[in-house]
């Protein structure tokens, strides 16, 4: 059968209660300690007193000397030992030799010295062993008073008391230490208790190797997704973060710990991070990145714990995007075309049907004018195929929805390097985009004017609608936070707008956005290869 390990909790509370044991026996022994210095201090005073009472007893100095003294000092002795309470008293002549003892055992043995110096009629207190058994005794010397030898050393008095054992004085310091000690056992096991429940708590009931396991787990998953994830605390501190969150940052390898502002994170991308609210989709440029954050705020038991927040490299989409605007451009063109020509068809079939043929070849007559003169006009004006394709496709686009697309009369744009002219459509083309969506929502007439300027290394690009413009507060924030013109004014969110600003940031350029007296003028400028063909004006 497999032992079945301790759980955290019980460790705990284990190791807790050795700690109070052994905290316990410290207190104990130290007690015990102070209780045996206390009696040698107190004891030894009472026996240096008690000796010394004795030793100038006037009987003592008067039959020290005197052949036979125990019978006459016997009574004495014996006196002072009933009613001091003590465990020996014994007289001893100069010569060290007892004449007199309680223990009449030791009756003419040697007095044994506490200090050499007894000998030389100096005064000593201390433990001593006396017949086998440790005491605390004090010697002091019996003087003579005598005119003729005042002062002479007679002999020695000793007085002493027996020490008690270890288990004696436990058992006088039961009344109080062991009760003491009891109350510490119960508080310490208690205390002992809660901590390891409030443990367990902590550790949602996880113990150590699941603990080391799921943070294993962890590190693996987050190290392992292709996605960037960063986490904070309330200070806006890191706490977490993996490969791909300190790549797509730029942060370095010591960076858990430190706080945004310390790292250098600004502007719109400190606003998502450090957001009071969760966020989805939020968008922000870093560094020539497109980041797509969502951020989810932690909370446990009412307590605000940090957030989390989850990036997404959007900057490879950006090629893709450009390599498919073409297709959709033309997508969109077919489309288009196939709804206008649907009308068209429809007006010629019920021209037929009542008979009015020479209105047909009229209509038809003046719908290849149009066309030619459509075509004639863009053609002279932009000569690169693809720009001129695109504003062709956004023309019919825009025809459809009720908005003029027109070109401005100082527009002249020569053939483009193709990844030139990629770059070139694909800022045009978002341009377009928002300025149509402006433009429709604005009441009639509603238009979108392009111009379109070069020299022999840039090209500026200015689309203006009629729109409703951009808040003063968006404006500098538009490229930025992703945000198309129905977001200027509250509706969904794209990259369009980042994507242009990342185009021509790529370039050496910048777009910006003003209000006019009509709606919004976008302007974008950014540097290009050589022309492949002039420029006709």
């Amino acid at each position: 059968m497999r032992r079945r390990r301790p759980t955290l909790a019980g460790e705990m509370l284990i190791l807790q209660l050795a700690i109070v044991l052994m905290v316990l026996f410290a207190v104990g022994a130290i007690s015990l300690a102070q209780s045996a210095a206390t009696f040698d201090r107190v004891e030894g005073r009472r026996v240096t007193a008690l000796a010394e009472q004795l030793a100038w007893n006037p009987l003592v100095r008067a039959q020290i000397g005197r052949p036979a003294p125990g019978e006459v000092l016997a009574p004495l002795v014996h006196s002072t030992l009933t009613q001091s309470g003590v465990t020996s008293v014994t007289v001893a002549d100069a010569s060290g030799k007892i004449i007199s003892s309680t223990d009449t055992t030791v009756v003419g043995a040697a007095l044994p010295l506490g200090d050499p110096g007894v000998a030389r009629a100096r005064g000593w207190s201390g433990h001593l062993v006396v017949d086998g058994a440790p005491e605390v005794a004090a010697q002091v010397p019996v003087l003579s008073d005598a005119p003729a030898d005042h002062g002479a050393h007679l002999g020695t008095v000793m007085i002493g008391v027996a020490a008690p054992t270890v288990w004696e004085r436990l058992v006088g310091a039961s009344s109080y230490l062991l009760t003491y000690l009891g109350v510490a056992v119960a508080l310490g096991g208690a205390g002992s208790w809660l901590l390891a429940r409030r443990i367990k708590r902590q550790t949602l009931g996880m113990e150590p190797r699941e603990i080391a396991g799921l943070t294993e787990h962890r590190e693996a998953m987050l190290h392992g997704i292709a996605e960037g994830v960063v986490a904070l605390d309330p200070q806006h501190r890191l706490t977490m973060v993996n490969d791909m969150g300190r790549t797509l940052l730029d942060l370095p390898d010591h960076c858990v710990g430190m706080s945004l502002t310390a790292l250098g994170v600004q502007g719109r991308l400190y606003d998502v991070l450090s957001g009071a609210d969760e966020a989805h989709d939020e968008i922000a440029l870093h560094r020539g990145r497109v980041l797509v954050m969502n951020r989810m705020m932690i909370d446990k038991d009412g307590r605000r714990l940090g957030s989390v927040t989850t990036l997404r490299d959007r900057t490879e989409l950006a090629q893709l995007e450009r390599e498919l605007g073409s297709f959709r451009s033309s997508t969109e063109l077919l489309r288009a075309q196939a709804h206008e020509f649907a009308n068209q068809l429809h007006v010629i079939s019920g021209l037929i049907q009542v008979r009015e043929h020479d209105e047909v070849v009229r209509y038809i007559r003046a719908i290849r004018e149009h066309r030619e003169s459509l075509d004639l006009s863009l053609s002279s004006r932009v000569r690169d195929t693809s720009v001129a394709a695109l504003l062709m496709a956004k023309s019919s686009l825009a025809a459809e929805r009720r908005v003029e697309l027109r070109l401005s009369g100082r527009t002249a744009l020569g053939r483009l390097d193709p990844l030139d002219a990629a770059d070139v459509a694909t800022v045009t083309g978002n341009l377009v985009d928002n300025a149509i969506d402006a433009a429709c929502g604005s009441g009639e007439p509603a238009w979108v004017e392009v111009e379109l300027r070069q020299d022999t290394s840039s090209v500026e690009i200015v689309v203006r609608d009629s729109g409703p413009g951009v808040a003063p507060e968006l404006a500098h924030e538009v490229f930025t936070r992703g945000f198309t013109t129905k977001a200027a004014r509250g509706g969904e969110r794209g990259i369009g707008l980042a994507l242009t600003q990342l185009v021509c940031r790529r370039r050496g350029g910048e777009v910006a956005v003003t209000n006019t007296d009509d709606g919004a003028m976008f302007t974008a400028r950014m540097s290009v290869g050589r022309l492949a063909m002039g420029v006709s004006r």
